[in-house]
């Protein structure tokens, strides 16, 4: 049952260690830690995807700053309290790591595929420049009656096909976790800038139950 549960949330990513561990929370006497990877686009830009790490698969004292690792395991959410309201905070779960020599040229260093079900209405929309989007959110069965939360975001054709799903349909997903820098306007005066997380989709199929 629970492998049956793993697979329906799938990531790999290889990329550069971007700093520091930082403790994150303990299960049982088990640390788990947060580092950031640095993994290229196509395009040349980078997104800075962050990685939860039981201490048992790494060393978390030692400093990687700069090298490669590829890492596998699932995309997972939770709700942190904050500012009186609750926010979504998305992290790569690991499995299983490795340390590569150095970015594989044209291979895919960042994949995701996703199992899950609409739980909002999608959002369509287009660009100033006429391009079509459509954001989703999707619920990923965990073990134990959990769910994990995924924003994903299609385009042209997909975006089209996405605005049409119900809540509740069954969907599966292929595509890239993607990170984008926004600016938070706390009061007045104050802004923060953030890294919001999303799943950027290249494939998109309806489950027939």
């Amino acid at each position: 049952m629970s492998d049956k549960i793993i697979e329906n949330n799938q990531v790999t990513i290889m990329g550069e260690v971007a700093g520091d561990f930082s403790f994150s929370h303990e299960v049982f006497g088990e640390g788990f830690y947060m580092v950031d990877v640095l993994v290229k686009r196509l395009s040349n830009s980078e997104d800075r995807i962050p990685l939860m790490i039981s201490e048992r698969l790494i060393d978390v004292t030692q400093d990687y700053t700069g090298e490669f690792i590829m890492a596998s395991g699932q995309f997972r959410s939770y709700n942190r309290h904050d500012e009186q309201k609750n926010r979504l905070v998305l992290s790569v779960f690991v499995r299983e790591v490795s340390f590569i020599e150095e970015e594989l040229d044209g291979a895919k260093t960042n994949s995701i595929f996703l199992d899950g079900y609409i739980c909002k209405l999608p959002v369509y929309r287009k660009t100033p420049l006429g391009r079509e989007i459509a954001d989703l959110l999707l619920a990923v069965n965990r073990p134990y009656g959990k769910s994990d939360y995924i924003p994903c975001i299609c385009w042209g054709r997909n975006a089209r096909f996405a605005s049409t799903f119900e809540v509740g349909e069954h969907v599966q997903i292929n595509g890239r976790i993607q990170s984008r820098e926004y600016v938070k306007k706390l009061t007045e005066t104050e802004t923060q800038k953030r890294i919001a997380y999303e799943v950027s989709v290249s494939k998109l199929e309806c489950v027939d139950e």
